[in-house]
C-alpha cells in the first residue's frame, strides 16, 4: 500500500451482471477520466460517456467527486458500466494503463481513514455492514458505521479532558498561592463517567450476540436425531444421516435467520463413552461446545434408553425427536424431523429463549476490542478515585483512561488493527 498512488478497483462484485462499478481515487484520477472518458462531468453529476478514446469499450455513467468532498478524501471518480468480464477487463487495463495501479483489499477505506473521514470504529462498523446476513446485523453495523458509537465515545472523551484540564492545571501552578482545591463534585464526576462507560461495558455480550449469533447446540446421545434434525431445521441435506452411532466426530456450524436474528446451529457429535480416539475426540469438543453454547437443545428420541441429561438450567430445552415412534416422558417439545411435525414450534421456543439474550435495540458495542478498551478506561477511571488524595497518580490514571478510548477510534496503536481489519475487506473497498 503506498501512499500518493491512483488505485482502481471493481467495487460491485462479481462479473457478469447487470451494472459494473469501477471506482477510482488518488492525485491522477481527473486526468485518467479526462483520457478515458474525453472529460470530466460536473461534480456529483451522473453523466453519460464513452469509454475508450482510441477505441469504444463500452459506453456509461461517469461521476466525479473532488477532494476532500470523496470517500476516501481524495479526488474520486466512479465508472458505472455494463457488467461484462471482457468489458470490464478492457476498462481496467485501460485506467491503469494511464497511470493508475489495481488497489488492495481495503485499501478505498483505509484512505478514508489516514484521511480522517472515517474512524476506527466506523470502518469496523462498514466491514460490519458488509457481511450482515440478519435484519439486527443490518441495523447494528449501519448504527455503528454511521457514528453512533464515535459520538458517544467522543462524549466521553471531552468529559475526560475536563476533568484532566481541572487537575492537571492545579498541578501546573501548585507553587501559586491562590491556586484553590478541586471542586467538591469532582470524585463524583468521576464516578458518574465511571458508571456510564460501565454501562456500555455491560452491553458488549449483548451486541456480540447480535453481531456473531446465538449459538444452538444440539446435545444428546448417539443417534437421538441430532443430524436429522438440523437438516430439517436448516431445509438441506448439510449433515450426513445414517442408523449408524457415532457418524458425527467434529462440531458443524450452520446458520439459521429467525425473524431477523442470527442463530448458530451446533451439531454435536453423540454423548457416550468410547474406545474410538477420534471420537472420544468428537465427544470432547461436544461437551465443550455445550458449555460455550447459548442454548442447549437436549436431545432424546423413543427407541434409546432412558434419558440422561444433566440437570435443567434456564439454556436447556428438552426436544424428544422421532416423534412419528413414539413419545419421550419429561421432554419440553416433541418433533419428528422426517414428518416435520413440531418443527415451527421448536423454532418459536429457540427464538424465545433467544429473544432473553438479545432484547431491546442491538449495541453498537460488540466486539473484543471494544470490551478491552473500555474495560482499560473504567479500571483507570477506579484507581482515578482512589488517588484523588495524590493528584499526580490520579491525572496520570485519567490520562491513561483517555488513551484506552483513543486506541478504541484508532488515533493510538492503529496500524496493528488496521493491518489485520483491512486484510477482511473485499477489493474495492
Amino acid at each position: 500500500m503506498r501512499a500518493g498512488d491512483t488505485i482502481v478497483a471493481l467495487s460491485s462484485g462479481a462479473t457478469p451482471s447487470g451494472v459494473a462499478v469501477i471506482r477510482l481515487s488518488g492525485p491522477a484520477t481527473h486526468a485518467i477520466v479526462e483520457a478515458v472518458a474525453g472529460s470530466v462531468p460536473a461534480p456529483r453529476r451522473l453523466t453519460l460517456r464513452p469509454i475508450g478514446q482510441d477505441s469504444l469499450l463500452d459506453r456509461g455513467l461517469v461521476a466525479w467527486f473532488p477532494a476532500p468532498h470523496s470517500f476516501t478524501g481524495e479526488d474520486c471518480a466512479e465508472l458505472q458500466v455494463h457488467g461484462s468480464p471482457a468489458g470490464v477487463r478492457a476498462i481496467l487495463k485501460l485506467v491503469t494503463s494511464k497511470g493508475a495501479r489495481l488497489a488492495e483489499a481495503g485499501e478505498f477505506t483505509r484512505r478514508a481513514f489516514e484521511n480522517g473521514k472515517l474512524d476506527l470504529v466506523e470502518i469496523e462498523g462498514l466491514g460490519d455492514l458488509l457481511e450482515a446476513e440478519t435484519e439486527k446485523q443490518r441495523r447494528q453495523a449501519l448504527a455503528r458505521f454511521e457514528g453512533g458509537l464515535s459520538q458517544r465515545i467522543d462524549a466521553w472523551r471531552d468529559q475526560l479532558l475536563d476533568l484532566r484540564a481541572e487537575i492537571e492545571a492545579r498541578l501546573d501552578f501548585s507553587d501559586e498561592g491562590d491556586v484553590s482545591d478541586l471542586p467538591a463534585n469532582f470524585g463524583a464526576s468521576i464516578a458518574t463517567l465511571q458508571d456510564d462507560i460501565g454501562g456500555a461495558l455491560a452491553s458488549v455480550e449483548h451486541g456480540r450476540i447480535v453481531r456473531e449469533g446465538i449459538r444452538v447446540a444440539l446435545a444428546g446421545p448417539p443417534n437421538a436425531g441430532k443430524s436429522s434434525l438440523l437438516n430439517a431445521l436448516a431445509k438441506s441435506d448439510i449433515a450426513i444421516v445414517t442408523d449408524e452411532a457415532g457418524t458425527t466426530r467434529d462440531v458443524r456450524e450452520v446458520p439459521l435467520d429467525i425473524n431477523g436474528q442470527l442463530y448458530i446451529l451446533l451439531d454435536l457429535a453423540g454423548l457416550r463413552e468410547t474406545d474410538s480416539k477420534a471420537e472420544a475426540e468428537g465427544v470432547r469438543r461436544a461437551r465443550l461446545a455445550i458449555d460455550q453454547a447459548d442454548i442447549v437443545l437436549w436431545l432424546s428420541a423413543p427407541d434409546l434408553p432412558a434419558d440422561t441429561s444433566p440437570n435443567h438450567d434456564p439454556r436447556h430445552l428438552r426436544v424428544a425427536t422421532k416423534r412419528d415412534l413414539g413419545e419421550v416422558p419429561g421432554a419440553d417439545i416433541s418433533v419428528s424431523a422426517r414428518s416435520g411435525d413440531g418443527l415451527a414450534e421448536l423454532l418459536i421456543c429457540i427464538e424465545r429463549m433467544g429473544q432473553t439474550l438479545a432484547t431491546g435495540e442491538p449495541s453498537l458495542l460488540s466486539r473484543e476490542r471494544d470490551r478491552l478498551a473500555l474495560a482499560g478506561a473504567v479500571e483507570a477511571l477506579q484507581a482515578a478515585m482512589r488517588q484523588l488524595p495524590m493528584p499526580e497518580l490520579a491525572a496520570e490514571s485519567l490520562r491513561q483512561a483517555s488513551q484506552a478510548l483513543e486506541r478504541l477510534v484508532g488515533r493510538l496503536d492503529a496500524e496493528r488493527v488496521l493491518d489485520r481489519l483491512f486484510a477482511s475487506f473485499c477489493i474495492g473497498k
